[in-house]
């Protein structure tokens, strides 16, 4: 039996999949999301997995997780934000296992039938961004080409200037991706000529840069600034052009520090850091500290990372820094660098007179404290830190939570 004969056999045993089961339609509730997270992740894995063995199967798995996400996440609360940025992350995993699967060119049409036929269904939207990568998703310039003709006539009248003509259309943005996969550049260009919506102006940006136009596009981008284009997107998109053509210096000078995207100060700084190999990381920190005035201590965990202690306890002491954070590097340096620690802790226990942390237990005040001796102990340095803790917590007003755990282990009842 052919190889492909014993692939397509394989995706019709109904146990190939194990996810589906966990993507029936409304199946999760109002209060879902935590849960619709894990499975979304689990499904992202299983597919991942069975996409190294098999590519095209890998691909099939994908499409069919696409499908079958808006359905069952229905009725789920999403304000928070979280299940769709799980969404959108999954679907970048899943895009290069759809784009990268070596299928004939009858299947990869079918599979983006089924994937622009799940995009028109998607009522919350959930599966939006999958028109930025339609390109991606045609795999070759030519059906790309095919997919852009057959978009371009309800796209030109979606984002005609004429308001009569002008509507949505959830297929405008896949014909912008198909003309830019397919290099028709000018084209693409001239069709956004006159539009104002940076969603959209955004690829016109793209089409300059493919033409080799680098500085025509970054000027076109940053003369699309506005109250409602996004400042981080532009920033990227920059950045990207210019590391692209070589001028990693220029783009980190300009864009570098601003396009980051990160939940935490720490992913933050590596994925700067990831971005320009070449540059110090000590550099990279410094330059970041500068842009967030006023919160220097929220980098302390970031300097502590990169070897950097002496610049980590001065953040640690010039603004506030979650005491946790600095409680668990005083516990794990207590021996290795007892004067790091030692100074990790003595901070921890400053923000905590201070009113810094939430919800706080007695166990919060005695682990930095008991930290903080342990340090000190290898230093020879007990007495005097003992001293030194007294001291501070005394400037804490009566009643002051850190003093109420303490009070007595330091005498200052």
């Amino acid at each position: 039996m052919p190889k492909h004969s014993r692939v397509r056999a394989s995706k019709s045993t109904p146990a190939e999949w194990q996810f589906p089961a966990h993507f029936r339609r409304g199946c999760f509730g109002w209060k879902g999301s935590r849960l619709a997270i894990q499975r979304i992740k689990q499904a992202v894995g299983e597919i991942t997995r069975a996409a190294r063995r098999d590519p095209e199967l890998g691909a099939e798995g994908a499409i069919r997780l696409i499908e079958k996400l808006s359905p069952a996440l229905e009725h789920v609360d999403s304000s928070s934000g979280a299940l769709g940025n799980a969404v959108n992350a999954a679907l970048e995993q899943l895009v290069p296992v759809i784009s990268q699967a070596p299928a004939p060119i009858q299947v990869r049409e079918r599979w983006l039938e089924r994937l622009f036929e799940a995009h028109a269904a998607d009522e919350m939207p959930y599966i939006e961004i999958l028109a930025d990568h339609w390109g991606e998703l045609c795999g070759s310039r030519e059906l790309a080409s095919s997919w852009a003709d057959r978009l371009l006539g309800i796209t030109r009248m979606a984002l005609s200037p004429d308001k009569s003509l002008r509507g949505h259309f959830h297929g405008a943005t896949a014909c912008l991706s198909a003309l830019l996969r397919a290099e028709r550049h000018v084209e693409l260009f001239e069709l956004l000529r006159h539009e104002g919506f940076w969603a959209y102006k955004r690829w016109a940006v793209l089409a300059l840069a493919a033409q080799g136009k680098a500085d025509e596009a970054i000027a076109l981008a940053e003369a699309s600034r506005g109250p409602w284009t996004s400042e981080g997107d532009v920033n990227r998109l920059c950045e990207e052009i210019l590391l692209s053509t070589g001028r990693a210096q220029e783009a980190y000078e300009r864009y570098g520090l601003v396009a980051p995207r990160g939940g935490t100060y720490l992913s933050v700084f590596r994925e700067v850091s990831r971005r320009y190999p070449l540059k110090q990381k000590a550099e990279i920190l410094r330059d970041l500290i500068k842009t967030t005035p006023g919160e220097e201590g929220k980098w302390f965990a970031t300097a502590k990372e990169i070897g950097e202690y002496e610049l980590a306890l001065v953040l640690a002491d010039h603004s506030p820094c979650d005491p946790r954070t600095l409680t668990r590097a005083a516990r794990d340096f207590s021996t290795s660098r007892p004067a790091f620690a030692c100074g990790a802790g003595l901070a921890a226990l400053k923000w905590l007179v201070r009113g810094c942390g939430h919800d706080l237990t007695a166990l919060d005040i005695w682990s930095p404290y008991t930290c903080v001796l342990k340090a000190a102990e290898h230093l020879g340095l007990v007495t005097e830190t003992r001293e030194r803790i007294r001291q501070l917590v005394a400037t804490e007003e009566a009643g002051g939570f850190v003093r109420r755990v303490l009070g007595r282990e330091l005498r200052l009842d």
